[in-house]
C-alpha cells in the first residue's frame, strides 16, 4: 500500500529492520548513547549549535511535541499570539486555552495567506505579546506560510517565534538563525521518513533557562526532559524501538544529502502529480509559489465524492486523505513524503485516470 497521506509515511526497509534490534532498558548506557546520538543528528539536519540549540525528545506524536512547546515556553508573565489560517493553527490555539495562557489569535480563513498589515497592527495595539506561534506547513490546505516575511516583524519587537514544524522539518528550509526562530516542535513519522511515536522540540537553550520554574505540565515540561537528557537520562520511559527507526531514517537522510535533497525529490514527485492532475482536469487548491512540496490539495474530480474517490484507489493500493471540515466535501490531499518512487506516482496517476473515466 502507498500511503499518501501526510504520515504516517511508507518506511525504508532499513529503517523498518531497524525495529529488531535487540530490546533494551531506558536507564542502561546503550540507550544514552541511542538518545545523544539522535539528539546530534537532528541538530545537523539544519546545522544547529549544540551550545546554542537542544533537541529535546518526546514519546508521543507530533501534538504532543506542540503542546510541549507552547506550555513550556510561554511563561506565565508572557502573552501568545497565534496565527491560524487552518486546522493546525487552530489546535495551537486549543493548546493556550486548556493551559490557561494569555492569548490572542489572528485568524485567517483556511488555506489564505497571511495578512501581515493585520498582524503588524495586532501587534502595535497589543504591545505586551511575548510569543508569537505559527503553523509553517499547514497541512490543511497544503499552505507554507512564510517565515521569512514573519520574522522582522517578530525580530523587531523581540517577540520569540515559536514554529509548528511537524510536517515540514526535513523538507523544507527553515533558517533559524535568520529568522530568529526560538523553538519549533516536529515529528518523526512525517519527511524524516520514520515510524510514529517520537518526537521533538529543537529549541534555544537561552529560551529554556528563562521558562518557568513551576511548571504547567508534568509530562511534557521541555525543561526537565532537557536537563535529564543532557545528563544522559530522561524522566519517563522513552519509544525505544521508535528511537532505533528514528536513529536509522536520520542516517538516511544524511546520506542522501540531507534535507536539501529530500526537499528536490518532494518538489518532482509533487510536480509529477500537480501536471499530471490539471491535464486531467482536476484543479489544485493553491497556486505551486504557496505550496508546500510536502503536500498539495485539490478539487475532487466532477461527479465523484471523496469516499467513493478514496476506496476506489485504496483498492488499487493508493490511500489519500480527506478534507477537514467544510473542504472535507470538495478537496482530497496528495503528500509526497515516505518511501515513494517515481513509478508509484506514475501508477497513481494512471490509477486516477481510469476511475474518472469509468
Amino acid at each position: 500500500m502507498i500511503l499518501l497521506n501526510p504520515g504516517p509515511v511508507n518506511l525504508s526497509d532499513r529503517t523498518r529492520n531497524a525495529l529488531l534490534r535487540p530490546d533494551l532498558c531506558h536507564r542502561e548506557v546503550e540507550f544514552t548513547e541511542l538518545q545523544t546520538t539522535i539528539r546530534e543528528k537532528l541538530l545537523k539536519v539544519y546545522e544547529l549549535e549544540s551550545d546554542r540549540f537542544a533537541a529535546v525528545l518526546l514519546t508521543g506524536s507530533g501534538t504532543a511535541a506542540m503542546e510541549a512547546m507552547i506550555a513550556s515556553l510561554v511563561p506565565r508573565n508572557g502573552k501568545l499570539l497565534v496565527i491560524e489560517n487552518g486546522v493546525y493553527g487552530e489546535r495551537l490555539s486549543k493548546i493556550a486555552k486548556i493551559h490557561g495562557i494569555d492569548y490572542l489569535t489572528l485568524n485567517h480563513s483556511w488555506g489564505t495567506e497571511i495578512n501581515l498589515q493585520d498582524l503588524v497592527k495586532l501587534l502595535d495595539d497589543n504591545n505586551d505579546i511575548t510569543h508569537l506561534a505559527v503553523v509553517h506547513h499547514e497541512t490543511t490546505t497544503g499552505r507554507l506560510n512564510n517565515l521569512a516575511e514573519l520574522a522582522p516583524i517578530c525580530q523587531e519587537r523581540n517577540i520569540q517565534l515559536l514554529v509548528d514544524t511537524v510536517s515540514s522539518f526535513g523538507g523544507e528550509e527553515l533558517n533559524f538563525a535568520s529568522w530568529g526562530i526560538t523553538a519549533c516542535a516536529a515529528t518523526a513519522n512525517k519527511c524524516l521518513h520514520s515510524i510514529p511515536g517520537t518526537s521533538f522540540v529543537i529549541v534555544q537553550r537561552e529560551a529554556l533557562l528563562s521558562a518557568d520554574t513551576a511548571p504547567r505540565t508534568l509530562y511534557l515540561d521541555l525543561a526537565t526532559y532537557c536537563r535529564e537528557q543532557d545528563q544522559g537520562g530522561t524522566p519517563f520511559t522513552q519509544s525505544v524501538q521508535a528511537f532505533y527507526a528514528l536513529a536509522e531514517a536520520l542516517s538516511e537522510l544524511e546520506e542522501i544529502g540531507g534535507w536539501r535533497a529530500r526537499h528536490n525529490y518532494y518538489h518532482e514527485l509533487a510536480s509529477l502529480v500537480r501536471n499530471g492532475l490539471v491535464a486531467m482536469g482536476i484543479k489544485p487548491l493553491l497556486p505551486p509559489e504557496g505550496s508546500s512540496v510536502v503536500l498539495n490539495a485539490y478539487y475532487l474530480p466532477e461527479g465523484l465524492s471523496y469516499e467513493k474517490f478514496h476506496d476506489e484507489l485504496k483498492a488499487q493500493g493508493f490511500v489519500i486523505y480527506a478534507g477537514q471540515g467544510e473542504l472535507a466535501k470538495s478537496i482530497f490531499r496528495v503528500s509526497t513524503m515516505g518511501a515513494i518512487a517515481h513509478t508509484d506516482m506514475e501508477r497513481f496517476l494512471a490509477v486516477i485516470k481510469h476511475v474518472i473515466l469509468t
